[in-house]
């Protein structure tokens, strides 16, 4: 039995209890680590999965757009040859180059915005559908609603004229016939006048 146990303090080597001190100071040290490494996975695993949310609208934009989505954007451009006909359903070969355009810019990657920027860069505001807010163009969208109210509130003048009518004059009685005392008056008065002329 002693050579046993000197067996076992050569095999532990020098500085090492028998007890289990140390050996539970190392189990431990090893669930630390690998309770941060699980934490380091869980965060990289979120991240991924934040980036493939992020990420799915790309990957659904790398196939070429359908017919829809051309004519979502040509609805709100008008076409350059023909006087107010949207770009959607104008039968020009002109509008047909315009299509395959946003289709090619639809491709690249271009939002709507910047595919109307691009068009109105080329050809003017007179292309889009819906005028900007810019410059002179917000009265296009103000002087409407207040021509709209100014016309109401003539409407409701006007009819509620016709519904409570002003009083009207009542004409005066036929005067009576001139009597002696009346010529008296006039007799007097044409003296006066003519005294002053």
């Amino acid at each position: 039995m002693a050579r046993r146990r000197r067996r076992e303090a050569i095999r532990r080597g020098p500085g090492q209890h028998t007890c289990h001190c140390r050996s539970r100071l190392m189990i431990q040290k090893s669930e630390i680590r690998s309770q941060k490494s699980e934490a380091v996975i869980a965060a990289l695993l979120v991240a991924l999965a934040v980036a493939l949310v992020f990420a799915a609208p790309v990957f659904a934009q790398n196939g070429e757009p359908t017919d829809d989505e051309v004519n979502a954007v040509a609805k709100q451009l008008y076409c350059p040859v023909c006087e107010n006909t949207p770009l959607d359903v104008c039968p020009t070969q002109a509008c047909a180059q315009w299509r395959a355009t946003i289709k090619e810019k639809l491709i690249a990657g271009w939002s709507e915005q910047q595919i109307k920027d691009y068009f109105v860069q080329q050809y003017g505001e007179r292309v889009l559908a819906q005028p900007s807010t810019r410059g002179l163009n917000v009265l296009v969208w103000v002087l409407p609603p207040i021509g709209f109210l100014i016309g109401a509130a003539a409407l409701a003048y006007y009819l509620q004229q016709l519904r409570n009518p002003a009083p009207s004059v009542v004409a005066a009685p036929a005067s009576a016939p001139p009597t002696d005392d009346d010529d008296d008056y006039e007799k007097r008065l044409e003296e006066e006048l003519a005294k002053r002329r």
